[in-house]
């Protein structure tokens, strides 16, 4: 689980500096803002089944 949500996060990472790079702030913080969302949801899932 961790290692999953480690990919997820260091791919939006990688991925948002290329937006910056490229001028796309906007398209860089939603990126973040989407894997964010993702992992928390893996985490959650998660711990609702390991209760």
């Amino acid at each position: 689980m961790y290692k999953k949500m480690y990919k997820i996060l260091f791919h939006s990472i990688t991925e948002s500096l290329r937006f910056l790079s490229e001028g796309k702030v906007d398209t860089a913080e939603w990126r973040l803002e989407e894997a964010q969302r993702e992992t928390e949801s893996i985490f959650m899932e998660w711990d609702e089944r390991n209760k």
